[in-house]
């Protein structure tokens, strides 16, 4: 059973950093690309980033030079580290792969 659970995430003000991990279990990770994704209430779930299973990564041109993405293959682990945090930036992050997604986790980023 593919099963991808969150961790991280809260509340900063504008400028600060925060981080969101995934610990994936029950498929082969380290085959897999894996990708984040958010979500603004009323809105549609956009694309953040993803990172292939060779380590590659691209992002949306919204988060560029600001969010990383990396992975333990052996851990079996994702994570995504956010940096100059904007409001505009507050909305539940998602992790996905292996046609599954996280639980989300809520970024909040106040003025």
């Amino acid at each position: 059973q593919v099963q991808l659970v969150q961790r991280g995430g809260g509340s900063v003000h504008s400028g600060g950093s925060l981080f969101v991990s995934c610990e994936a279990s029950g498929f082969n990770f380290g085959r897999y690309t894996m990708s984040w994704y958010r979500q603004v209430q009323g809105k549609e779930r956009e694309f953040v980033g993803l990172i292939t299973n060779t380590g590659s990564t691209r992002y949306a041109d919204f988060v560029k030079g600001r969010f990383t993405i990396s992975r333990d293959n052996v851990r079996g682990t994702l994570t995504l580290d956010m940096n100059d945090l904007k409001p505009e930036d507050t909305a539940v992050y998602y992790c996905r792969g292996a046609d599954s997604w996280g639980q989300g986790t809520q970024i909040t980023v106040s003025p």
